[in-house]
């Protein structure tokens, strides 16, 4: 709980069985969180057995693999329907720090912004963590080309380290988004589209074998489905086109970043 607001952590695993305990611990020991729900989308390690002898975290399966997306689908209805105020979803990669946990919800739960993102770039953390070149290079040319498509002035929209208030859940459609790796920024523009405000703090990142990553075929497509996912936003903005990510009338306040 911070300042009266129920703060869940959700962990969108697949076989993280090795770096879940690490991840969690790190969680407690931040003090504020009231509940954190794990949602396993059909691992094929032990990441639900581990998972199930932690304290205090609720488990849920998926019985068929649904995808990166879909996993994050399953998690934010749960933690809405556990009455959440602040959703923080966290990779239980252990390659994002629990540690910023109460700077992000603290921006939430003072009124500050309604969207808070932990970013590898700002600092300079993302090569100092072992990001591999072209991954930041990807990373770089991605984020100017959709800061132009969006017109926002993020440092990345790639982060597995996100913090959102009910809020924002509540209002955007996420049954729309793929069930794949773009439901990530899928997500950030509908934020943007309706004019909600998006905060950055500079987070600390770790590159290991057992951190999850997609390869260079599965960045690719990932990179191109980010750009469609931008110029659908401008061409809906500007009256072009009909879209279902962007079918609502969006807030007049603009887009705004932190």
């Amino acid at each position: 709980m911070y300042r009266g607001k129920k703060v869940i952590v959700v962990m969108p695993a697949y076989n993280a069985a090795q770096t879940l305990p690490q991840t969690y611990r790190e969680v407690r020991e931040q003090g504020i969180v009231d509940e954190i729900i794990l949602v396993d989308d059909h691992s094929r390690d032990d990441t639900v057995a581990v998972a199930r002898s932690l304290e205090g975290v609720r488990v849920y399966e998926h019985e068929v693999n649904k995808g990166y997306g879909g996993n994050q689908k399953t998690c934010y209805q749960l933690a809405l329907a556990s009455g959440a105020d602040i959703v923080v979803m966290l990779h239980p990669d252990y390659q994002y720090t629990p540690k910023l946990l109460p700077a992000m919800a603290s921006i939430i739960a003072n009124g500050l912004h309604p969207c808070v993102l932990g970013s590898r770039i700002l600092g300079g953390y993302a090569l100092q963590g072992g990001m591999p070149w072209w991954k930041y290079v990807a990373n770089r040319f991605l984020t100017l080309a959709e800061n132009m498509l969006l017109g926002a002035k993020l440092s990345e929209y790639h982060t597995g380290y996100r913090a959102f208030s009910r809020e924002i859940l509540e209002t955007l459609n996420l049954a729309k988004n793929s069930d794949d790796f773009v439901f990530d920024n899928q997500m950030l523009a509908q934020i943007l589209w309706h004019g909600f405000t998006i905060a950055e703090v500079s987070c600390p990142t770790k590159y290991f074998a057992e951190a999850s990553s997609i390869n260079f075929r599965r960045s690719l497509k990932y990179g191109w489905e980010c750009l469609g996912v931008g110029l659908q936003f401008r061409l809906a903005k500007m009256g072009w086109l009909r879209s279902e990510l962007f079918n609502s009338k969006p807030r007049p306040n603009g887009t705004s970043s932190g």
